[in-house]
């Protein structure tokens, strides 16, 4: 124990060699005062002990001469770097940009219909008097997706036609579609 103290002193004198000597000699205690506090941790932490003492070990050592008394400050600071890193990782998953206390949920994007404008829907409407012109087949998937709101699925059905169709169908159309309306999102 007197080893750590003198190579503690070593560190606050910036001595170079006395940082790499303290690692090997305080790791595996470093390593059961981070495995306790990350099992006080809530379900769902992504932090791993080891990360959790290396980090809390470059605070310690990477900053400077902390003015360590001893072995127990040592310890006592060393618990302390881990208590603040497990906050702000516990604050940095909590913020709102992360999601906050929301869930994730999956949702199908047929089911994610957005009201468009009227301008939009005239618009359309026109382009796709143009396309049924040209290709009435996915000028009614078109129908069948924009205005009615069926899944590829369901317009299968419908038609009589695979899925694989009416998803390549539809992709022309959309493609025809945004050459043919410039101004569309």
């Amino acid at each position: 124990m007197d080893d750590v103290t003198q190579i503690l002193h070593g560190v606050a004198r910036g001595e170079e060699q006395a940082a790499k000597k303290l690692l090997p000699l305080v790791y595996a205690e470093l390593r059961r005062l981070a495995e306790a506090r990350m099992a006080k941790t809530p379900p769902g932490n992504t932090l791993q002990a080891t990360a959790l003492v290396h980090e809390a070990y470059m605070r310690l050592v990477g900053s400077g001469d902390p003015g360590w008394k001893g072995r127990g400050h040592f310890f006592g600071a060393a618990a302390q770097a881990m208590r603040d890193i497990l906050v702000e990782q516990a604050r940095r998953k909590a913020r709102l940009k992360r999601g906050g206390d929301r869930k994730r949920v999956n949702v199908d994007p047929d089911e994610l219909a957005a009201e468009p404008q009227p301008e939009a829907i005239l618009a359309i409407d026109e382009a796709l008097g143009r396309l049924e012109q040209e290709d009435a087949r996915s000028a009614e998937i078109v129908l069948l997706r924009f205005f009615a709101g069926l899944t590829e699925g369901e317009i299968a059905a419908g038609l009589g036609l695979s899925e694989r169709t009416v998803r390549r169908e539809w992709r022309y159309a959309r493609s025809w579609l945004q050459r043919e309306l410039p101004d569309a999102d």
